[in-house]
C-alpha cells in the first residue's frame, strides 16, 4: 500500500476507534440513576419516583432512584458532581441547594461549575405565619408590634442557614425589624411551638401551613410569592401590603454533572416539560403542594445563580455563620 493511502486508512481506523459522545449515540443506552439527596417520601423523592417510571417506559431503559442522604444534601450532590457526565446520572434537588451554597463556602463541589441545570420541576410558595394569639392580624400590625418591642419576639426555623431561616432574615433586613432566631431540628418542632405560643412567628411552606391555618391554630399574614395562593385567596402577598422586595418560592429541579452533552440536556428537558403537563403528574404534584413549572435550562440556571447570590448577601448582612 502506498504511504498516502496507508496514512488515510490509518486515520479512518483511529477515528472509528474514538468513542462517540453520548449525543451522537442512541441515548440513553443503559440504566439511568436519579440521585435524591433526601429521604424517601419527601417532595424531591416523590417527584423522582413519579417521573422515573414514565421516562423509563418512554426511553426503554431502567431508571433507579438512589437516596443518597447526608450533610444536608452535600453527600448526594457531591456524588453527582463526580459522576461520569454521559447523561446517565441526574440530581433531583431543591432550593436548599442555594442556601447550602451560601452557608457552606467550602463545599466539596462548586455549586455553579460542577453542574449543568437541566430542568425546573415545580415551585412552592412560602408564607409568613404567627401564633393565633399574637396581637396582629396583618403584616403591618405585625411589623408595628415588633418595631415597638425590638428583640422581644422570636421566630423559629429548622436550623441556622435553612431556607426558612434565611427567608425570615430577608424579611427582617428589608423591613428593619428585630426578631430573635430560635433554631430547631425540623419544621414539626417549629410549628408545634408556634401553636403553643412559645415561638411567635416563622416562614413556612404553604402546604405545611394550610391545615393549621384552616383549623385556626396558626394565622397566615402573607404569602411570599408574586400571586395569592388559590387555597387561601384572602391572604395577601407581601408586595400588596407594602413589602415588594421579599419574594421567596421554594423550587425543585434536576441537575446533571458538568460536561453532560447539550443534546442530552435538551432531550431530558423536553421530556420533563412533556410529563409535567400530564394530568396524573399534576395531581401528584398538587397533593405535594407543588406547582408544575418546567421551562428551558437557561431560565433554571439563571434562577439558581440569582438565588445563591441573594442568600449569600443575606448571610453576609446578617452576620450569619453556620458551624
Amino acid at each position: 500500500m502506498k504511504p498516502r493511502k496507508f496514512f488515510t486508512a490509518m486515520c479512518f481506523l483511529c477515528a472509528a476507534a474514538i468513542p462517540t459522545p453520548p449525543h451522537a449515540q442512541d441515548y440513553p443506552s443503559r440504566l439511568i440513576q436519579f440521585i435524591v439527596p433526601a429521604t424517601p417520601g419527601t417532595v424531591m423523592d416523590t417527584m423522582a419516583r413519579v417521573l422515573g417510571p414514565k421516562m423509563s417506559q418512554r426511553w426503554g431503559v431502567p431508571i433507579m432512584v438512589d437516596n443518597k442522604i447526608g450533610a444536608g444534601g452535600i453527600v448526594g450532590a457531591h456524588a453527582v458532581a463526580k459522576a461520569n457526565p454521559d447523561g446517565h446520572t441526574f440530581l433531583f434537588v431543591g432550593s436548599s441547594f442555594e442556601t447550602l451554597a451560601a452557608s457552606h463556602p467550602k463545599l466539596p463541589y462548586d455549586p455553579i461549575k460542577s453542574f449543568v441545570r437541566v430542568s425546573l420541576l415545580g415551585t412552592t410558595v412560602m408564607s409568613v405565619v404567627v401564633s393565633s394569639n399574637f396581637p396582629a392580624n396583618t403584616v403591618r400590625e405585625f411589623l408595628d408590634q415588633v418595631k415597638r418591642r425590638p428583640g422581644v419576639f422570636n421566630f423559629g426555623s429548622p436550623g441556622i442557614g435553612s431556607s426558612q431561616h434565611l427567608g425570615m432574615e430577608l424579611l427582617k433586613q428589608e423591613t428593619g425589624i428585630n426578631l430573635v432566631h430560635v433554631p430547631y431540628k425540623g419544621t414539626a418542632g417549629v410549628l408545634n411551638d408556634i401553636i403553643a405560643g412559645l415561638v411567635q412567628a416563622s416562614v413556612v411552606a404553604l402546604p405545611s401551613a394550610v391545615p393549621y391555618v384552616q383549623s385556626g391554630k396558626l394565622r397566615m399574614l402573607a404569602v411570599m410569592g408574586t400571586e395569592r395562593a388559590a387555597k387561601l385567596p384572602l391572604v395577601p402577598t407581601l408586595a400588596e401590603v407594602g413589602v415588594p422586595n421579599v419574594i421567596f418560592e421554594v423550587w425543585y429541579g434536576v441537575m446533571a454533572p458538568a460536561g453532560t452533552p447539550g443534546a442530552v440536556v435538551a432531550k431530558f428537558n423536553a421530556e420533563v416539560n412533556d410529563l409535567l403537563a400530564l394530568p396524573d403528574v399534576k395531581e401528584v404534584m398538587d397533593r405535594q403542594g407543588v406547582n408544575p413549572a418546567g421551562g428551558k435550562p437557561e431560565a433554571f440556571d439563571s434562577r439558581v445563580r440569582s438565588g445563591i447570590k441573594l442568600w449569600t448577601q443575606v448571610m453576609t448582612r446578617g452576620n450569619i455563620v453556620v458551624q
